[in-house]
């Protein structure tokens, strides 16, 4: 308590501590040669063996020698207080070593270096022979609490992480819902496929409409400029103009598109709309997934917008997963521009195939998620949220249920009012004001204390300012807590296992909020405006470490879970 009020960093605090116990010794070591009988001019101290020394001063085996006085060594009836003092030397040493200790919060990762990720041989171990995970998954989420998962082994485990799979199924249940699954997404794709249909007929319609109209004005009538905004067959082709320049911009931010003028156009409706008006009947009887959420009814033109959002999203995604995923990345061009073509893609031309092939895999489970979860469709972001699952899970129905379990947490990040954008930012807040009131109170003197700043980490779970790897470290153990909640596991049963931070579904906002106070220097002295808070945050990008973030959240879990 008193490092933290002086403000001390942990590497501070132990230089002070060394200072403090080299003084200790010092002191002692002076007291002892006055106790002792030397002189307190002279220096030099040695052991020396009662055995050999041959000295009147001489007791035990082993003694202290000083240099003073009259007769060399100290008098032995000294000697008891010298020994003494020189334990009691000894003893405030290791009471200042273990004073220390105390300052610094010991969570479950303040020894992340002597610990490894989930290993192929250790994953194995931990089923039974029926194929169930022992003790209900405790030790298996521990280890991934702990290590995070071998790269070899994520495709495996993460349906597990993701709710895919229950952590008390057996192989024989798996394999059942592996095969239902499968089948729910066909049925999506096949949705998606109509909807492809439909759009051609559309697009057909709207040709032969602009050359009657030209016809039309070979006899004399109005020439009407297909991109006038008096047609009414111009409107999805501006739309998509517009769109490309400022809509959906370079990627550096993140806005919800899932809305466009379009939605409240009649003529669009009656154009888009007519080839999918059935698609729409069908889809409000059918269920979604294992747990039996209905699909709720989309409005057609809100579909074909987000399909359009979609491709454009799609072509736009980084290469920062070639390198993990080495089987995606050697796929042959044949087989990257058939799947491309599948899926209507377009304007892929400039990307080398394994692009390609990944832009395509991104439009077939979005889209079938717009279906799937039509409340919430499609927002600009979503993209960032499946591409490392879709580079680590080759699979596309397996993939698509990741995503769902995935989004059933972050799919409050994209709804149009906000409100579950609004709610984590001020649970941000509140731990930054928990954890320091001096930095919260700077937060509050520039009108930032709703943490506007950190909205972008939020939005897509730190997908922006960590690298690929870390990414996944830090999603995997994120998604080990929200299982131990989703099981049960309880606080208790992290005690058992000497893991004081219990689990919490919102791990995330206190990695963030420990990523603002590890800044909080700089906030305080040079920052003047929110605006400059949140350059410094968007400029963390590679410049954070995941492990010393988590280290730091479960250090904030420990202190304010229960209060927030």
């Amino acid at each position: 308590m008193v490092w933290r009020k002086l403000g001390l960093t942990t590497r501070r605090r132990s230089k002070v501590n060394i200072l403090i116990s080299l003084l200790l010794v010092l002191i002692f070591s002076f007291l002892f040669d006055v106790f002792s009988g030397g002189d307190v001019r002279r220096t030099g101290f040695g052991f020396v063996e009662g055995a050999f020394g041959k000295s009147d001063g001489g007791v035990g085996d082993i003694f202290w020698m000083t240099g003073g006085g009259s007769r060399g060594y100290g008098s032995q009836s000294n000697v008891g207080i010298a020994v003494a003092v020189t334990v009691m030397a000894g003893l405030a040493v290791a009471a200042t070593l273990v004073y220390s200790n105390r300052g610094h919060l010991q969570s479950p990762w303040s020894r992340r270096r002597r610990k490894h990720a989930v290993q192929p041989k250790q994953w194995r171990s931990l089923f039974d022979e029926d194929g169930r995970l022992c003790d209900g998954g405790v030790k298996f989420l521990k280890k991934v609490r702990s290590g995070g998962v071998h790269p070899s082994l994520r495709a495996e485990v993460w349906p597990f992480l993701l709710g895919v799979y229950d952590l008390k199924s057996s192989k024989e249940e798996r394999d059942a819902v592996k095969t239902k699954n499968r089948k729910e997404y066909e049925k999506f794709r096949k949705q998606c496929q109509q909807t492809y249909i439909s759009s051609e007929k559309t697009t057909q319609i709207t040709e032969t409409c602009e050359s009657n109209i030209i016809e039309d004005c070979t006899d004399g009538g109005e020439v009407i400029d297909p991109s006038s905004p008096k047609n009414p067959l111009s409107t999805d082709q501006n739309e998509i103009d517009n769109l490309k320049p400022s809509e959906v911009g370079d990627g550096s931010e993140i806005t919800c598109k899932s809305e466009t003028k379009s939605s409240d156009s009649d003529s669009s409706e009656e154009t888009d709309g007519m080839g999918l008006e059935k698609l729409s009947q069908e889809t409000d009887t059918t269920s979604s997934n294992t747990q039996g959420k209905t699909v709720n009814p989309y409005r057609s033109e809100s579909f074909a917008t987000w399909q359009r959002i979609i491709r454009l999203d799609a072509i736009r995604a980084n290469d920062e997963w070639i390198v993990y995923s080495p089987s995606q990345a050697a796929v042959c061009s044949t087989k990257a521009h058939e799947l491309a073509e599948s899926v209507n893609l377009k304007d892929y031309n400039h990307l080398e195939a394994c692009r390609i092939f990944h832009a395509a895999r991104l439009v077939l489970i979005v889209e079938a998620y717009a279906l799937y979860d039509s409340e919430i469709g499609y927002c600009q972001g979503m993209s960032d949220l499946l591409s490392p699952i879709i580079s680590v899970v080759e699979d596309d129905s397996e993939a698509f249920w990741c995503f769902v379990g995935f989004m059933k947490k972050a799919r409050h990040n994209f709804r149009l009012d906000e409100v579950g954008i609004r709610r984590q930012l001020n649970i941000v807040s509140k731990i930054i004001k928990g954890k320091d009131s001096h930095l919260y109170r700077h937060l509050e003197e520039l009108q930032a204390e709703d943490c506007f700043f950190v909205y972008r980490m939020v939005v897509v779970l730190f997908r922006r300012e960590l690298n690929f790897e870390q990414t996944l470290c830090l999603w995997e153990v994120m998604w080990a807590d929200q299982t131990a909640i989703r099981a049960g596991i309880t606080k208790s049963a992290w005690g058992r296992m000497r893991m004081r931070a219990p689990p919490t579904d919102d791990l995330l906002l206190y990695a963030i909020a420990a990523c603002v106070l590890q800044k909080r220097k700089q906030i305080i002295e040079k920052y003047s405006s929110m605006d400059e808070i949140l350059r410094e945050c968007n400029g963390m990008a590679g410049h954070l470490d995941v492990w010393k973030l988590l280290d730091d959240a479960h250090d904030l879990v420990v202190t304010l879970h229960d209060k927030i």
